[in-house]
């Protein structure tokens, strides 16, 4: 157990006694979760593509000192290079999105992936976070200046951003992002017109990726028809809830992540399901919500205007993309390649993650001074 006195002047005293620990025990537990979760599931989904089984979990475990130190230092911020290294990483996010879009590799029909220095990235899981501490930092500044044209500029960077994700093409991260841009204008003061202009917007959207993008029109029809389209993965992770049970069939006793293609990814919940049973997947919902509400409520007791919207998108990201993972597996929700945080495989992810919830550690840590700034 840490032991740090209040008298600690060090620098990670300062921390421990500034930041807020309950959202990090929150962040270690659904890390917990994870590593027992993906040593669960990967040897199966490792023997499939034919590697070692488990390869894909020492991956994941070798990243995971990587995640925690970013998580740590990033924690360690003031707001004002919070916001540098937002500006830093979202220039760099959209450089590697374009360079993905030349010289990326297609998996699934998608070109979201590119190999830098033996690494496995997707830029677009970085574009996330750094896109809604951009876009917090100029609605903040078009409220303190009526001269500076801060919504549109996030207008700008938002299409843009949106034009990138779509030429991969990703609907999903393209529904997040506009989602935590819409949260953000709406704390900042959004017009009721451009609320309805939002809501034509995204409808026209989902419409058209509905006609333009067959495996969109394919999961749409195969979730509103059982009839249409390939059920597969969706009953096989039903199949895994109903034989889990209250308390589950134990850690690694589970069947039918062996034959559920995307198991240590996609459908992880479901091996949560069959393994931990349904109380450990209450759990890990309450989870999520302590961290979502508790970055909210402290959020919103913040006197800076920049705390509050960079804080509130940063936590609807997570909190959305937790959702739809959750939902999809569920089947309350068409099915949607989406990690969910802390817990599925994927090295961009859970590094991308990291800085999320480092970047809201840091901003939701007890400042002294006005607005915020140290």
């Amino acid at each position: 157990m840490i032991n740090v006195g209040r008298n600690d002047t060090s620098l990670f005293g300062h921390w421990w006694w500034t930041v807020d620990r309950w959202t990090l025990a929150a962040v270690a537990a659904l890390i917990g979760f994870g590593v027992i979760l993906i040593l669960a599931a990967s040897p199966a989904a490792g023997q499939r593509i034919g590697l070692d089984g488990f390869y894909l979990a020492q991956r994941h475990l070798a990243l995971l000192p990587l995640a925690l130190a970013t998580l740590f230092a990033v924690s360690l911020l003031s707001p004002r290079w919070v916001k540098r290294i937002a500006v830093v990483g979202f220039v760099g996010a959209v450089l590697l999105c374009l360079l993905t879009l030349i010289a990326g590799d297609e998996i699934k029909g998608a070109t979201r992936w590119i190999v830098l220095f033996g690494f496995s990235l997707q830029p677009s899981e970085i574009l996330k976070p750094t896109f809604a501490v951009v876009c917090a930092w100029m609605f903040a500044h078009g409220a303190k200046d009526p001269s500076f044209p801060g919504a549109w500029i996030t207008v700008g960077l938002g299409l843009l951003s949106v034009l990138l994700l779509m030429l991969q093409p990703d609907v999903g991260q393209t529904f997040v992002l506009t989602a935590v841009w819409s949260v953000q204008f709406f704390l900042a003061g959004l017009p009721m017109l451009w609320v309805a202009l939002i809501a034509v917007g995204a409808a026209a959207g989902l419409t058209g990726a509905y006609f333009a993008l067959p495996h969109v029109s394919q999961r749409i029809d195969s979730f509103l028809d059982p009839s249409a389209g390939d059920r597969y993965q969706i009953q096989r992770s039903m199949e895994a809830f109903m034989n889990g049970g209250l308390f589950g069939r134990g850690p690694g006793e589970g069947t039918v992540k062996g034959h559920l293609p995307d198991a240590h990814s996609d459908f992880i919940f479901a091996v949560a399901g069959e393994e931990l049973g349904l109380l450990a997947c209450l759990l890990i919902v309450a989870l999520f919500a302590l961290v979502v509400l508790r970055g909210f409520s402290r959020a919103f007791h913040d006197n800076s205007l920049f705390v509050l919207l960079a804080t509130a998108g940063l936590l609807t990201q997570v909190g959305l993309q937790a959702l739809v993972n959750m939902a999809s597996s569920l089947h309350l929700i068409p099915t949607k390649g989406m990690t969910l945080p802390f817990i599925s495989y994927g090295g961009s992810s859970l590094l991308a993650l990291a800085l999320t919830l480092g970047m809201v550690l840091a901003l939701t840590r007890r400042r002294v001074g006005p607005g915020g700034e140290p």
